[in-house]
């Protein structure tokens, strides 16, 4: 079958590798009918993800269907339409059970498809622990609805989840990239008084007012004056930071108002600092990531009814077997790219 493999930092290579076999009672295989590229596969080509491991099958953004089942499984069978959780959790252990499924200790467990066991950027993938891992897709649900479910939505549900926004909250999003777009309709979900999103391009600036006409859109350059301006307590009640640089990171924690909560959603390549004297008194509380992705049958059922709808992302369609063209469109955020679909 085709597969995408890490090679070595700053190489990714289309290669033919064996169809995955079940190996463990708890596994699934999925033929995959649609995936998509993520930013984390871009850190792990940059070398930026130091556990990812060379020679594994990149992606972990994929919907398909499933083809076998291992002797454990009892929640998806062969011909299921399923959508793959972007980490991998044993359910049982102290983490699962509290919900923190990022940190599962199973080795097998948090983010693992496409960075320490082969992901979805090919024909078929392996999915471990497969009543956890995959969510059956909904009738009349498309692949292309479906497509972020177990990935940059559930990363936008969780931030939205955990951000500690309450109805009629001022609600700061920075960074309007694919997962701000994600992080933004999921916010809109707590019925927020108002919401601000912060970006430096002026094409997602103006993709984000389309995909929610109701949030005040501005730059980096506008969005002090306009938090403080349009919150009613001398800054906003959350603030989701989706953006991932030194500069945004410092937006967060200045446009946040005194208790409020500061979500860091996005992923950085390098360390950030709290400028503690700057910051005592403002009694903020920070939450950071990674996504906990165990909503995916809520999301599901929110896509199915109609109440979020992530199918403008997709603004390119690539075939697996030009997945390198896919990759350098991607690489460089060009106006108009936000999401590749792979097929």
């Amino acid at each position: 079958m085709l597969a995408y493999k890490y090679i070595s930092k700053g190489h990714f290579g289309l290669v033919d590798k064996p169809v995955p076999v079940i190996q463990k009672p708890g596994d699934a295989i999925v033929r995959v009918t649609l995936g998509s590229i993520c930013t984390s596969d871009l850190h792990i080509l940059h070398g930026s993800v130091p556990r990812a491991v060379p020679g594994i099958t990149v992606g972990h953004e994929m919907v398909g269907v499933v083809e076998a089942v291992g002797n454990g499984v009892a929640s998806v069978k062969p011909g299921d339409r399923v959508a793959v959780n972007v980490e991998t959790f044993c359910g049982k252990c102290f983490f699962c059970r509290n919900g923190y499924v990022n940190n599962c200790t199973d080795p097998d467990g948090g983010w693992a498809l496409g960075c320490r066991i082969d992901g979805g950027q090919a024909e078929y993938v392996r999915v471990p622990y497969a009543d956890q891992g995959l969510t059956p897709i909904p009738e009349g649900v498309t692949d292309e609805q479906a497509l972020f479910t177990g990935d940059i939505l559930a990363t936008g549900f969780w931030a939205a989840r955990i951000g500690d926004i309450r109805e009629g909250d001022t609600v700061l999003i920075i960074g309007a990239g694919p997962t701000g777009i994600c992080t933004l309709l999921c916010a809109a979900l707590k019925r927020p008084g108002r919401i601000i999103v912060c970006e430096s391009s002026p094409w997602r600036r103006e993709f984000a007012s389309r995909i929610c006409p109701q949030a005040v859109v501005v730059s980096p350059e506008e969005c002090r004056e306009a938090v403080m301006r349009l919150s009613r307590h001398g800054g906003a009640d959350a603030v989701l930071e989706v953006a991932g640089t030194d500069a945004s990171f410092a937006l967060a924690w200045q446009c946040a108002r005194p208790n409020a909560t500061v979500t860091i959603v996005a992923m950085y390549d390098a360390p950030q600092i709290l400028p503690l004297p700057q910051m005592y008194g403002k009694n903020l509380t920070f939450k950071t990531g990674g996504v906990d992705g165990c909503d995916c049958r809520e999301i599901l059922g929110l896509i199915r009814d109609g109440l979020i709808d992530t199918t403008p992302l997709i603004t390119h369609r690539y075939p697996l077997s030009d997945i390198d063209s896919a990759y350098r469109l991607f690489e460089t955020k060009a106006d108009g790219v936000m999401k590749i679909a792979i097929s």
